[in-house]
């Protein structure tokens, strides 16, 4: 019997029962932290940005935990090839958002990262203890915003991006909207893609949680090598820049999640771009 149909679908009713669980711990967590450690942080001595700190820090572990939590009750695995070069002075992280899960795996590798995340989880009451506290930058899309989020990588932190705003719909490509390289341009030091690919696809966007693959998942986040922002802002009014900018993150997303392909992840449904995206990637630096 093939192993036993697979081990009965890779244990589907198991990881059914195991994903409801982990989504049980992820609510009542954040609200366990808004109502006792965070308020308990706030008695320690120092200021907004020590408090900040002191509560990036805490969801820096409980991710952690979290991820840790998932791999063993095998929801699902997780390969993250470059890790040790994220967190750098005014660095931003720019990555695709194929699943639900893309934050809790960015935020947990990453010590005292700033992030970008959508408004409305500002005032989900399940998350927007831990966003208030750590200090997140709300997706409003206000000009207060992308001075704020400029502002914090002059700074010297570093931010996290996800420049599609939501998660990938099913069997389509990424597609970054401007904003995230016109808060670049302003004021990252390097910019350093993050390709997230998984196989099979779950926790996309409209998707609910109990809708589970019929094996685990799994995830490759590879990260790529740096980007100087110069290269465009030197060559190129703002505006221009920033589409040259962006044309080239398209293009250099469709080439490396189309090479994931015969690895056994899956990417989403080629488009006519993904075809030349190799030769796209060259026009949209000059070379």
């Amino acid at each position: 019997m093939i192993g036993t149909t697979h081990h009965r679908q890779d244990f589907w009713l198991w990881r059914l029962v195991a994903t409801g669980m982990a989504f049980t711990l992820f609510g009542l967590g954040g609200v366990l932290l808004r109502a006792f450690v965070f308020p308990s942080q706030r008695l320690l001595p120092g200021g907004k940005l020590d408090r900040q700190r002191r509560a990036r820090g805490t969801l820096n572990r409980t991710f952690r935990l979290f991820i840790r939590f998932m791999i063993r009750t095998g929801i699902l695995t997780v390969e993250f090839k470059g890790a040790e070069r994220l967190g750098q002075p005014g660095q931003m992280i720019l990555a695709n958002h194929p699943s639900l899960l893309d934050v809790v795996f960015l935020v947990g590798h990453v010590k005292n990262a700033n992030c970008i995340v959508k408004h409305s989880l500002a005032t989900n009451p399940f998350t927007r203890g831990p966003i208030a506290n750590a200090g997140y930058i709300t997706n409003d899309e206000s000009f207060d915003m992308f001075d704020r989020a400029a502002d914090v990588l002059r700074n010297g932190e570093t931010l996290i991006v996800f420049p599609e705003g939501t998660r990938t719909p099913r069997d389509t490509l990424p597609r970054f909207h401007r904003g995230a390289c016109a808060i670049a341009l302003r004021g990252a030091r390097t910019v350093t893609p993050v390709v997230i690919s998984m196989n099979p696809r779950s926790l996309t966007k409209g998707e609910p949680w109990y809708r589970i693959p019929a094996c685990r998942m799994r995830y490759v986040i590879h990260v790529g090598e740096d980007i100087d922002p110069s290269t465009w802002r030197d060559a190129h009014p703002l505006p221009i820049a920033g589409r040259r900018m962006n044309d080239h993150l398209h293009a250099y997303f469709e080439a490396e999640l189309a090479r994931t392909a015969p690895a056994g992840i899956s990417t989403n449904k080629p488009s006519p771009m993904a075809a030349n995206a190799e030769s796209k990637l060259d026009e949209s630096t000059g070379t």
